[in-house]
């Protein structure tokens, strides 16, 4: 039985941790030297960072500011935002990033996925996916979350799986930053359609949001930012709650 993940996000724009809803409206929410010092101390699974303009402003993810985040922890780090190539890869990792997201880039060449499953292992590779209901249908978004494809988010995911990805990072856009719980519909059929782990993300606001992703979805990791940043959520708290609900957490 795998051990249930509690992980804190950083989501970066210009060097500052921002956080905003559905994907919109940012205010900053701190250092995030200062908030990877934090999340270790407390007791984090795992750090996610998210240069979230990378992909829109073409540019690559802050190598230095990777750099002095993972000087910081001795937890798993994944890095994504920019990254196109087995070389965009190699240097995050030789900052200090245990593993890497692709989103945009991943879409766009699928074969990425297979490139750096075979260069670093699946273990390194995260595949994010954001998703959003449009009518019926769950699609995945790129760039940021601002523009819409026509990949069905489950079967996006089961190819992402099939090439290679160790894990995916399911953010719902529609859950994102409302506080008002994840979304536990696309995660469930995500979670149950393949063999992977999936962390759940966008839309925690309470001890019992958590609870919940776990009870009903067979979601192995838990992805949080404002709740955590603005300390609405204590992770030792939240770990004590879910192991008073026999949760099986680190």
């Amino acid at each position: 039985m795998l051990k249930k993940r509690i992980i804190p996000c950083l989501d970066i724009k210009d060097g500052a941790t921002v956080k905003g809803v559905n994907f919109e409206d940012l205010k900053n929410a701190g250092d995030p030297v200062e908030l990877a010092r934090k999340y270790e101390k407390e007791g984090a699974d795992e750090l996610v960072f998210l240069d979230i303009t990378a992909t829109v402003e073409n540019r690559k993810t802050f190598v230095e500011l990777v750099k002095d985040i993972a000087k910081e922890l001795s937890i798993p780090f994944t890095v994504g935002g920019g990254i196109s190539s087995v070389e965009d890869v190699r240097k995050l990792l030789e900052a200090g990033a245990d593993k890497i997201s692709i989103n945009s880039s991943a879409v766009r060449n699928p074969g990425l996925i297979s490139d750096l499953a075979n260069e670093f292992g699946s273990q390194c590779v995260v595949v994010a996916i954001d998703t959003k209901q449009v009518g019926d249908l769950d699609l995945v978004h790129v760039k940021g979350g601002r523009e819409a494809t026509e990949l069905s988010t489950i079967e996006w995911a089961q190819q992402a799986a099939r090439l290679g990805a160790g894990e995916i990072l399911l953010t719902s856009m529609d859950g994102d930053g409302t506080k008002s719980g994840f979304d536990l519909r696309i995660t469930k059929l995500v979670s149950e359609t393949i063999s992977i782990p999936v962390i759940a993300s966008g839309g925690a606001g309470s001890t019992a949001d958590f609870v919940k992703v776990f009870n009903d979805t067979k979601a192995t990791g838990a992805l949080a930012a404002s709740i955590f940043h603005f300390n609405e959520v204590g992770i030792q708290d939240l770990k004590q709650q879910l192991k008073t609900q026999k949760i099986n957490v680190r």
